[in-house]
């Protein structure tokens, strides 16, 4: 669990708000000061709930991989050259091949990246190449063999799952995946045209955001505005210091997050409701909760329209923007991907995850909080890192860790000059 030991409390200096309210909004309609250390805040302890445990309708499983916390968990890859030795005295099982590299029992399978042949099941991705002529190309079975079990090996760049070193496949198993692979000497077949995923149509989303009988989420502008003229414990509310929220809050949520020197770390929106609820009105808004969500579709609703506009210079702001570019490198869990790989030109992005198409890094940040039609939630940005996390089989942090703080502001930073439009609505 992520601690905050060392922080300054500010949670009984409530009096402070009203004088400090030049600091948190700027000038009238403006954006919030760069550094957030003279507002009031509760800078001690975690702003999510602990002990942090996973959401209840998500997997349970752990997994002994690296997070993006702890990058020295995983077992080093193989160097270039570095191959596994195959026993082919004893040739793989074809079928039993086709039905691993069609399978989803693992978390994923072969067409979730590859069309192969006339077989191919419906709505295949294309990250990576057609294989569906493999069979053709001259490679032995050795090659083969260690491309899949793990591709690093080869090409120390690859996008390839390490099936065999992180223990998706067993060596038999991949065996059985090669002598499929050999089978395989004939182009595609598609039943119908979505099943091409080069002829497949981009997703266009054209859903009314705005209308809370489309977006369950917009409902959360009304419910968010009452609780911030709502009292909270000590009797104070939001609007006892900050009128005018619709003027004086225009720009704000579009320079968040923001770095915060007292605490030495980035603060965005979710947490800041926490800190600052807390210390200014003994309000306890913990991330994910049902409050925080509604604060935070509200706040980011008030600079609909307005251009995303957040620091990557100032001090503390620079490094920790560094920090989060390092992080979209860093590749996790079981899976061994990084955001990079999935949400780059270069890598994966523009292309199809069988039905899922990977957008880009630019253009993320602006719809969230956002309502996610596949799980009928409301979700922040921080949960949405979560999810990340857990579908390349990676321990999630709590939605306060410092490190979704960081690849917060990259990808923020990424959407600079686009503009606001939240709550969204996204499958």
């Amino acid at each position: 669990m992520t601690t905050m030991g060392g922080w300054v409390s500010l949670a009984r200096r409530a009096p402070l708000a009203l004088g400090l309210a030049a600091c948190v909004l700027g000038g009238a309609g403006g954006a919030s000061a760069a550094d957030l250390k003279d507002v009031p805040m509760l800078r001690e302890g975690s702003a999510a709930p602990t002990p942090w445990k996973r959401y209840g309708n998500w997997v349970k499983a752990e997994w002994p991989f690296n997070t993006l916390a702890d990058h020295a968990k995983t077992s080093p890859a193989p160097q270039k050259g570095e191959f596994q030795k195959v026993d082919i005295s004893k040739p793989g099982d074809p079928e039993k091949g086709m039905k691993l590299a069609f399978s989803r029992d693992r978390g994923s399978s072969c067409v979730t990246c590859h069309v192969m042949g006339p077989k191919t099941p419906e709505l295949p991705g294309n990250v990576g190449p057609d294989l569906s002529e493999i069979g053709s190309a001259g490679r032995d079975d050795e090659y083969l063999f260690n491309y899949v079990y793990d591709a690093r090996s080869i090409n120390p760049e690859s996008l390839m799952l390490p099936w065999g070193t992180n223990k998706m496949f067993s060596a038999e198993e991949i065996r059985d995946i090669v002598a499929f692979l050999q089978t395989l000497k004939a182009p595609a077949t598609f039943k119908t045209p979505l099943d091409d995923p080069n002829a497949r149509p981009l997703p266009v989303e054209d859903r009314d955001w705005r209308d809370p009988f489309v977006n369950p989420a917009a409902e959360a502008i009304e419910t968010g505005a009452a609780l911030y003229a709502k009292a909270g414990p000590n009797g104070k509310s939001c609007a006892s210091c900050h009128d005018a929220p619709e003027v004086k809050f225009k720009r704000w949520s579009v320079a968040m997050p923001k770095w915060d020197s007292a605490a030495r770390r980035m603060i965005g929106v979710e947490e800041f409701v926490y800190r600052h609820g807390a210390a200014t009105m003994d309000a306890k808004y913990l991330m994910q909760s049902p409050e925080n969500l509604q604060f935070a579709v509200y706040l980011r609703s008030l600079s609909n329209g307005e251009k995303v506009d957040v620091d990557i210079k100032g001090p503390g702001a620079k490094e920790a923007y560094e920090r989060g570019e390092k992080l979209t490198k860093a590749r996790v869990g079981q899976l061994n991907l990084a955001c990079v790989d999935c949400h780059t030109p270069e890598m994966g992005a523009n292309h199809w995850l069988r039905g899922q198409y990977l957008g880009e890094l630019k253009g993320q940040i602006p719809h969230f909080p956002t309502w996610r039609t596949s799980r009928n939630e409301v979700w922040d940005i921080r949960k949405r890192l979560q999810w990340c996390n857990v579908q390349i089989r990676a321990n999630d942090l709590p939605p306060d860790a410092p490190e979704y703080a960081d690849l917060e502001l990259y990808l923020t930073a990424a959407s600079n000059g686009l503009v606001m439009e939240a709550p969204g609505i996204r499958h």
